[in-house]
């Protein structure tokens, strides 16, 4: 099948639907707005309710590197629609949940899957729905999706203001559950794209496996680990960074809230839509240089009120940016065709990088031990993005067989 026109309904409703999934996908972003009823109601610290919200982060992770295969098997939509109806079913459980086990068992394992399972497939598959403006596609999916955050932030609050912790998250679920499932509806798989005469970037094709078996490959995962590491640890604990090193007050440091979330939208329209008009590796040069000045505040400087903010918004502007290049940036590499399955082992690193900076401080004495990791990291990433070159297109072999040309 060839790559339909622009003007091809069917993709624009596979976008539409794709945007209605991920606003709901996003509405995970609102945990932390039940962890205080959750540990009255379970008799636990905040922070181990609070794990629960890392476990649904793992599992997304872990869920998104393995959609690839069920979206082959099944179709984008039908996955879709399953991943709808497991995520209203892990906050029914949620609602009955009367410990610690339970609570980790539906709102971590189960809605993580379920989150992961739509949305890194349902985002490639679009994106493979327009070749020509992948940048632009991303950030409208990615952008979706953190909107969602901030939409079910309000339909979550006024929930729980006019019904019990239980029923909201059974309304909750069955919001998700009605807008996932109407997007998938609206979806269709993306065809696979055709080798043009003369168009190098249609001629990339690598599997999985080819694709693994290339530097680059990791090169990749290693400049996206420590993009999420970076931006995941700093948003996480960016309230607690206001009060301890800047001595804010802790109204004054909760609003580094707004500001990330400000700054993580922007990262991701203005990226997105940049990597459009320049070579996408070198926008992700350009968000590691963003995401070096924000570290070098916190490290090397005495901060105040107005730097610390600034700090938390290139941290955040970066992170946003640069999960919204990376399904376009992978595809330049390896192709589209086996996107979701090339990108979903390299996305694993978002759950990695999701623990591995709070475990890091927790062992080794607090942020700044972490920041200087993370400061290295960005260092040997950026040398990484500014070294690593394009792979050699597969070639057909005498059997047949598609092998990867190493540089």
């Amino acid at each position: 099948m060839s790559t339909p026109t622009f003007g091809s309904r069917v993709r624009w409703l596979t976008l539409a639907g794709t945007i209605i999934t991920q606003f709901a996908l996003g509405s995970v972003y609102t945990w932390s707005l039940f962890n205080g009823q959750l540990s009255h109601k379970l008799e636990a610290s905040v922070s181990q309710v609070a794990f629960s919200f890392g476990l649904l982060s793992l599992g997304l992770a872990i869920s998104s590197s393995l959609a690839g295969k069920l979206q082959e098997r099944f179709g984008v939509r039908n996955v879709t629609i399953g991943a709808g109806v497991l995520m209203a079913f892990g906050f029914w459980l949620t609602s009955q949940a009367d410990s610690l086990f339970m609570l980790y068992l539906s709102a971590g394992v189960l809605v993580g899957l379920a989150d992961g399972a739509g949305y890194l497939m349902t985002l490639s598959n679009c994106v493979k729905w327009f070749p020509e403006r992948k940048g632009v596609i991303s950030a409208c999916a990615i952008g979706a999706y953190g909107l969602g955050s901030l939409g079910f932030k309000f339909i979550c609050s006024y929930l729980l203001s006019v019904n019990s912790l239980e029923h909201t998250f059974l309304i909750w679920g069955g919001i998700a559950m009605a807008m996932i499932i109407a997007g998938a509806l609206l979806m269709k798989d993306a065809p696979k794209q055709q080798a043009v005469a003369g168009d190098v970037a249609s001629t990339r094709d690598f599997s999985l496996t080819q694709a693994a078996r290339l530097p680059q490959y990791w090169m990749l995962a290693i400049m996206f680990l420590t993009a999420c590491m970076s931006g995941l640890y700093v948003i996480g604990v960016a309230k607690d960074i206001g009060e301890g090193m800047v001595n804010l007050s802790t109204q004054t440091a909760a609003s580094a809230v707004t500001v990330i979330a400000i700054a993580n939208l922007s990262g991701r329209l203005v990226l997105g839509v940049l990597s459009d008009r320049m070579a996408r590796i070198r926008v992700i040069t350009l968000a590691q240089i963003v995401s070096l000045a924000g570290m070098g505040i916190l490290l090397f400087t005495h901060m105040t009120e107005s730097t610390f903010f600034i700090s938390v918004a290139c941290v955040a502007f970066s992170f946003g940016g640069t999960i919204t290049v990376y399904p376009s940036l992978v595809s330049d590499f390896f192709g589209l065709n086996n996107l979701t399955k090339n990108y979903g082992l390299i996305y694993l690193g978002f759950g990695i990088g999701s623990v591995l900076g709070s475990l890091i401080a927790s062992l080794f004495g607090g942020f700044m031990v972490t920041f200087s990791l993370i400061m290295a990291l960005l260092v040997l990433s950026l040398i990484m993005s500014l070294t690593i070159r394009l792979p050699n297109c597969p070639v057909k072999t005498t059997e047949g067989l598609r092998q990867a040309q190493p540089l």
